[in-house]
């Protein structure tokens, strides 16, 4: 039997879209591997960092509920906007910027325009195309590619935790777009 549209959760009124199983299960392995990557945390300022990593993952969580809500609207202002406000937020927590030489200015240009204005640009039109919790998993991609990044551009080796919980982030996502992609394609039964 068929539950009515008002017997659903709350996040199904609101969006009219639910995740799939598979979805709900590559979450929570997903999951399990940030909390695998951040598990060293021991110093108090890790731990803000960390509760702050957790504001914006519900601050991004809610960008793509309302994107995908509102998927006709142009979304390429609203991300203007919010890269604006979050450098003015972040700007009483950049202690000695006026010290910063040319190559930490072109480091820092380079991060603004390429990792936050185009990433974030970019992850706005795509999610506009993709359910809200496949675009949100997709997401999580981000934990596991900064240390990789990182270890790419300054030669700095991740910790082994953070090498795990970034195998199992990245097999997560991979394992939930193949198995979208099967059973677009009609492979996979369509009771999964």
């Amino acid at each position: 039997m068929r539950r009515s549209p008002s017997s659903r959760p709350p996040w199904w009124l609101w969006l009219g879209e639910a995740a799939t199983w598979r979805t709900l299960v590559a979450s929570l392995i997903a999951f399990a591997g940030v909390v695998i990557t951040v598990g060293g945390v021991a110093a108090g300022a890790d731990l803000g960092g960390v509760a702050l990593s957790c504001v914006m993952v519900l601050a991004i969580s809610s960008m793509t509920v309302v994107v995908r809500r509102h998927r006709q609207t142009s979304m390429v202002a609203a991300a203007a906007l919010s890269n604006f406000i979050g450098s003015l937020v972040s700007l009483p927590f950049a202690h000695d910027i006026a010290q910063v030489g040319g190559n930490g200015l072109v480091i820092l240009a380079m991060f603004g325009c390429l990792q936050v204005a185009l990433g974030l640009t970019f992850y706005m039109l795509g999610s506009r195309l993709l359910p809200s919790g496949q675009a949100s998993l997709i997401a999580t991609l981000e934990t596991p590619l900064m240390p990789f990044w990182v270890w790419v551009a300054f030669r700095e080796v991740p910790a082994v935790h953070a090498l795990i919980g970034g195998a199992l982030v990245i097999g997560a996502v991979v394992a939930d777009i193949i198995g979208d992609a099967r059973k677009r394609e009609g492979t996979e039964p369509a009771s999964s």
